[in-house]
């Protein structure tokens, strides 16, 4: 899809602080992230949620989505992981394109997870984290 951010991302059409990517699927760091270590998960191949991304697609991200949690869980050293995936802008869905979020999580880093305001990252910062969680990857 032309216009989509993701797509483009997925393209290398526009930049990213990538943590991974093979044939079908690109990780990279979110840019308005909810806390350090916040990463997405996307199909390369547009597919808007989770009622139309194919099964098989879906059966193949959810290994990577586990090497992932893995990675993030060794390179940022964390308690804990946070996955979630929306389904439309109803759910909190802001980019119509299949991805999942990751964050990992610390017992006592007080955060409180709801609904955010999307907040630009330190792109230093971002870029630096990439790097400890493709240690794990």
């Amino acid at each position: 899809m032309e216009d989509c951010i993701f797509c483009k991302i997925a393209a290398q059409q526009l930049p990213s602080a990538k943590v991974y990517e093979d044939e079908q699927f690109s990780v990279f760091m979110d840019i308005n992230p909810v806390g350090k270590g916040h990463c997405l998960l996307i199909p390369k191949t547009h597919h808007e949620d989770v009622f139309t991304i194919p099964e098989d697609l879906l059966r193949d991200l959810i290994v990577v989505a586990k090497r992932l949690a893995k990675a993030i869980k060794t390179g940022m050293n964390a308690d804990g992981m946070y996955i979630w995936q929306a389904n439309g802008r109803a759910a909190g869905q802001l980019i119509p394109h299949y991805h999942m979020h990751f964050l990992p999580r610390w017992e006592d880093d007080k955060l409180t997870i709801g609904s955010w305001e999307p907040v630009a990252g330190n792109m230093d910062e971002i870029q630096a984290v990439a790097e400890e969680i493709k240690k794990g990857f």
